[in-house]
């Protein structure tokens, strides 16, 4: 098989990211990083980052119930007093958050409250581009992590998604983070094993590019038996996958279930590999209609697979050094729209989770009736929450990755 065929086969099936082929990067597998365990020191701390592709509704999330103008704005979509997680007088989480609420409750989670940036974007892959790069002026070709990686050496097991493809934060100007996508992959009918096999081989005349190739697919043939066998985990030991998720939407997202990719990190940690950094993924966000179910749905989906997490975390010294930051690339706008659903907004809430974090209510709520042509006014700058959890969990100068942003979070971390 010649490299294009071989190639468009790859990237057709989605068993490896277009980028990562067209740029030669190699396919990582789960032995890859354990064989690195024993090598971080231990005292470092650990960043997982949660992306909720397609624009969470913060006011959904962390529900202003005590506002009459949150009522007056969304009168089908608004939660009642009586029905929220009560974190305050004012606020409470969406009855779909026990997990998190309990994690408040005990001073494991902060609330970072009117995260944005200054003249917000209502595109998802603008506002995307501009979360993941750190730079909301003019979004350049590196992401915020990828900087991070080239000043700590550059190997990319030290920045690991798992997901579908590598997503820009964990780009570099030197080099790029590892992707491990573990999505469930279906192959043609025609294609039976003896076909895969052949596709793994090299050959003895392959040229260093076909034999790349081969490789790739041969690691994620690999990948795909692991996930097999963390699937088939006998109940008990380890939190088991509840089942499917939608696949990947337009706006983004993993189409492994949250659950699976986290097992993988829990794995990661438990095993002291020198990964600092593991980058998760949840999509359908996008809730133009028929909001209040489908964000229930989907939060429902992320307390489950979060607490779970938390829970496995707290059992082992590395575990309690886990720090994971949850955000969107915008929240809705405030004013319910006429298919009770909400459309692109601006400024939304951060959530930081873990052993490490100070819990409680962080940031200024934006007000629900001094508005930006309908829109949130930010009151926190989300370079602030990157320099705090670049100085604080991945002990390095923000300084260098922001250009010398200088805001931070006080006493979250």
């Amino acid at each position: 098989m010649d490299v294009l065929t071989r190639r468009r086969f790859l990237v057709a099936s989605g068993v490896v990211g277009a980028t990562a082929l067209a740029g030669g990067a190699a396919a990582y597998r789960l032995n890859d990083l354990l064989a690195t365990a024993g090598d971080r020191d231990p005292e470092a701390r650990t960043l997982v980052l949660v992306t909720l592709y397609g624009g969470n509704d913060g006011l959904n999330t962390v529900v202003p119930y005590a506002d009459p103008a949150y009522r007056d704005a969304r009168p089908d979509l608004a939660y009642a007093a009586e029905d929220v997680l009560r974190l305050d007088d004012g606020f409470g989480l969406n009855p779909a958050l026990p997990g998190l609420h309990r994690a408040y409750g005990t001073g494991r989670l902060a609330v970072v409250r009117g995260v944005g940036y200054p003249k917000p974007d209502r595109s998802h892959f603008r506002s995307m581009d501009i979360w993941q790069t750190a730079q909301p002026d003019r979004p350049g070709t590196t992401g915020w992590l990828g900087r991070w990686l080239d000043r700590a050496g550059g190997d990319p097991r030290l920045a690991v998604s798992f997901e579908p493809a590598l997503p820009p934060l964990l780009a570099g100007e030197r080099g790029a983070g590892a992707s491990v996508p573990v999505s469930d992959r279906e192959t043609a009918p025609q294609l039976g094993a003896e076909t895969l096999t052949a596709l793994a081989a090299a050959a003895p005349d392959d040229s260093p590019a076909r034999a790349r190739a081969a490789a790739c697919f041969a690691d994620l043939r690999a990948v795909d038996a692991m996930v097999g066998q963390v699937r088939a985990t006998p109940a008990g030991e380890e939190a088991e996958d509840d089942g499917e998720t939608a696949p990947a939407t337009a706006t983004g997202g993993a189409r492994a279930s949250l659950d699976a990719q986290l097992d993988l990190v829990a794995r990661c940690v438990e095993a002291a590999v020198t990964t600092r950094v593991f980058s998760v993924s949840l999509g359908g966000f996008d809730t133009h209609a028929d909001e209040k179910q489908l964000q229930q749905v989907l939060l429902g989906q992320l307390d489950g697979a979060l607490t779970r997490f938390a829970d496995r975390m707290a059992r082992t010294e590395a575990g309690r050094k886990v720090v994971v930051a949850v955000y969107s690339e915008f929240g809705r706008r405030v004013r319910a729209n006429a298919s009770d659903g909400t459309d692109h907004g601006t400024a939304s809430n951060v959530l930081l989770l873990g052993a490490p974090v100070d819990g409680g209510l962080y940031g200024e709520p934006p007000s629900l009736t001094d508005l930006d042509d309908g829109d949130l006014k930010h009151t926190t700058d989300f370079r602030d929450v990157y320099a705090t959890v670049l100085e604080r969990v991945l002990d390095t100068d923000p300084g260098a990755i922001l250009s010398d942003w200088r805001g931070r979070l006080t006493g979250v971390l």
